[in-house]
């Protein structure tokens, strides 16, 4: 598939709330979207946006990922690929990426810390790779 024709989820998991970002290949630019509670509510999105790929950050600690990664994150991930086994799924670092969203000017910006830091972890994602 044409990358400019795909549509992007980023995804900033939390144990209590999930912010989500979408974006298509053609713009590339990532906007915050929505704040969902459960991967339910993701595989619905998914399925709404007809998205191709979701990219979750990944929590590393700032030491780096010998630390490992938390077993609800996995269960997180392993759930995400159980339910929705068509979608491409990328994991990118996500380290700062909450504090890069608090560090935004708000102004305007309608969108929750979780929804910003989604759209900063998917315009990293689409920076790095979809050039």
């Amino acid at each position: 598939m044409d990358s400019e024709l795909k549509i992007y989820l980023g995804v900033d998991w939390g144990s209590k709330r999930i912010g989500l970002a979408l974006a298509d290949g053609e713009t590339k630019m990532a906007m915050p979207f929505k704040t969902v509670a459960n991967i339910q509510e993701i595989a619905e999105i998914v399925r709404a946006e007809a998205v191709d790929v979701l990219v979750l950050g990944k929590p590393i600690k700032m030491r780096g990922e010998s630390e490992g990664l938390s077993p609800d994150f996995l269960n997180f991930l392993e759930e995400l690929k159980k339910i929705m086994p068509e979608i491409k799924i990328e994991l990118i670092d996500e380290r700062l990426s909450s504090k890069a969203a608090d560090a935004l000017p708000g102004g305007d910006l309608k969108a929750s810390r979780d929804e910003v830091a989604a759209m900063i972890i998917l315009q990293n994602y689409l920076d790095r790779v979809e050039q």
